[in-house]
């Protein structure tokens, strides 16, 4: 990999506990997300990526921390999380809740100020919930989501959600149907969780930079999830997520998933294995029924629909960023966000898409146009050597993955051939003995 950024999903360590949780294994535990820090270059503090440098000073109406109040009980709290809410001034009755989960290294403080959900609730009043870890619960503060403990229905962190959710309903009277998550990175990763342990309670999620339910079940998995991530059937993706509540008939939660095609932390190819696992759920093809681009920077969107036209799967791919919530500082009304501190990328305002693919921004706009119909899309097949040469992958510690998709294509070498796919310009997938 050639850098290493502070907020990936994975922990550099197996979770030391807090008290109560494993105790009597903490300074073992300690010991060895120590030595791994150090073994994975120790940058989890250090600097990250070129779009990430440190900031310039902030604005003035950037410095001002967003007002966030702690809920000290919320429930028995089995994963020891802690609990912030950001509450607009004019909340309606019976308001819509947005969960909130940080990446690695962060803070509910941080994400709240940085990643622009908070113009989206004050804009169309809706109350975001700010879940946070801490250290006792892992060393570099990632939610836990690689660990059966914590991301079981019922039990551990991703009961400790599911009871802030709760506790939002009744304190303050919010409507437990219009209920949605979304999370960066290690916080993307509980996105999934949360989406397949508790279907019943969110009617949608957005994972930015994250990983597929059911990935990685340890620490040595965990980081083979994030890169160079793992290649399931759709069937068997769709399953571990009905496994994860089982009996449970529907309606499946509505999935966004964003991710940056240079993102070198989480492989971009958990897009495509995110996309492969809610579309099956849902029981849709891979193959989008509409494409758009997005935004300032021409982001790529698909779209799975369903059979009333309504869009259930989104997959929205960032061009040019690296491993972070894009965001786009200013005052326009498809702006948010501020690069305050480091994986909140310049780009384009994810919150603003997310706002309303979750149906949160109450207005009548129309959709993007759909892109028109294009030539027939260019097919190339060679050896993993040749397609790395021409442009069309990129290699990393001996493997090959299609540039765009992020596909593993197998070893860097002459005696392995694939047909790749360019569509739109740019991006490439395999399409071994199905290319025109």
């Amino acid at each position: 990999m050639p850098y290493v950024v502070p907020s990936p999903p994975a922990p550099p360590g197996a979770p030391p506990p807090g008290p109560g949780r494993r105790g009597r294994w903490s300074r073992t535990v300690r010991r060895f997300a120590a030595a791994v820090a150090l073994a994975t270059g120790a940058a989890l503090a250090g600097p990250g990526t070129a779009e990430a440098a440190p900031a310039a000073p902030l604005a003035a109406e950037a410095r001002a921390a967003a007002a966030l109040e702690r809920v000290t009980s919320f429930g028995a709290n089995p994963g020891s999380l802690n609990m912030y809410v950001y509450r607009p001034a004019a909340l309606p009755a019976s308001a819509p809740v947005v969960v909130a989960l940080h990446g690695c290294t962060q803070s509910a403080q941080v994400y709240s100020d940085n990643a622009g959900l908070n113009t989206f609730a004050d804009r169309h009043g809706f109350l975001v919930v700010y879940a946070e870890t801490t250290t006792a619960n892992n060393a570099n503060k990632c939610f836990n989501w690689f660990q059966p403990g914590d991301t079981r229905r019922g039990q551990g962190e991703a009961a400790s959600i599911r009871q802030m959710v709760a506790h939002a309903a009744t304190a303050y009277g919010a409507d437990t149907g219009r209920v949605q998550v979304t999370g960066l990175s290690a916080g993307g990763a509980m996105t999934s969780v949360m989406l397949a342990a508790y279907p019943d309670v969110f009617a949608a999620g957005a994972v930015v930079a994250g990983i597929p339910y059911g990935c990685g079940t340890d620490v040595v998995s965990a980081f083979g999830c994030m890169s160079p991530g793992v290649d399931r059937t759709p069937a068997a993706w769709a399953q571990a997520v009905r496994n994860a509540h089982p009996g449970f008939a529907g309606p499946w939660p509505r999935v966004a998933i964003w991710h940056g095609d240079n993102d070198a932390t989480v492989a971009p190819r958990n897009a495509d294995e995110l996309r492969d696992q809610w579309t099956a759920v849902h029981g849709l093809g891979q193959t989008p029924d509409r494409t758009s681009t997005i935004g300032p920077n021409s982001t790529r969107r698909s779209e799975y629909l369903a059979a009333d036209g309504r869009s259930v799967v989104e997959v929205d791919r960032v061009p040019g960023i690296g491993h972070g919530t894009p965001v786009d500082p200013g005052s326009g009304a498809e702006q948010c966000g501020a690069t305050g501190t480091q994986h909140f990328i310049d780009s384009i305002c994810s919150g603003y898409w997310i706002t309303r693919f979750f149906g949160l921004d109450g207005t009548t706009t129309p959709e993007p146009p759909v892109d028109p119909p294009t030539e027939p899309a260019a097919c190339w097949t060679a050896n993993n050597y040749e397609h790395v040469r021409a442009g069309r992958a990129t290699t990393t510690g001996g493997q090959v993955y299609a540039k765009g998709s992020g596909q593993h294509l197998g070893l860097y070498n002459t005696f392995v051939t694939h047909t790749l796919k360019e569509s739109p310009a740019g991006h490439y997938v395999v399409a071994d003995g199905s290319c025109p």
